[in-house]
């Protein structure tokens, strides 16, 4: 018995190190390119990069952070990373104005400005450097949020439908009527 609780004792110690291993391995990558650790929220599981900058990154969970606006991670952030940027971003959204927008790539172009850059498509988010200095808080995306959400973009999506289905049959009935 005291041989099971020894063993139990090590490999709960060896899985929390091994954890804070690859947390701290991510935020090393982000440093040795000259990004801030602040990218990444606290929570990651696992990274992978290989040899051409290509990253994923798995956190315990779908997690929203608060900068100056919200930023929302999937449990799983891809990009390929270079010195300055990430680009090919996956897995991250920023909200604006009450819309969410993928980030599609982050850059820093002058670490001196104290500026970073958020592709999100539409426009380039600028947000001061100084909110991504340390790893941060995120709370779970609660699962109303992301039921909602699905239930939207099916709501959406059962109503095209049906009206593609209604503006079909009006053209029959207008097809009909022209032959009559």
């Amino acid at each position: 018995m005291r041989r099971h609780l020894l063993f139990l004792s090590l490999v709960i110690s060896v899985s929390a190190a091994a954890a804070a291993a690859v947390a701290s391995s991510a935020y090393e990558v982000l440093r040795s390119h000259g990004l801030p650790i602040g990218l990444l929220p606290k929570g990651v599981r696992e990274f992978y990069i290989d040899d051409a900058g290509q990253f994923v990154a798995v956190l315990e969970a779908s997690c929203t952070a608060k900068f100056e606006s919200e930023v929302r991670y999937n449990a799983s952030v891809s990009g390929t990373i270079s010195p300055g940027q990430i680009a090919g971003l996956s897995g991250v959204a920023a909200q604006d104005l009450f819309l969410w927008f993928p980030v599609r790539a982050i850059r820093l172009d002058d670490p001196s400005s104290g500026i970073i850059h958020f592709d999100v498509g539409v426009v380039d988010k600028r947000y001061p450097l100084s909110l991504f200095e340390i790893p941060p808080d995120c709370s779970p995306v609660s699962a109303f949020v992301n039921a909602h959400l699905e239930g939207s973009r099916i709501a959406a999506l059962v109503a095209e439908s049906q009206s593609g289905e209604l503006r079909y049959q009006l053209d029959q009935l207008h097809a009909q009527d022209a032959v009559l």
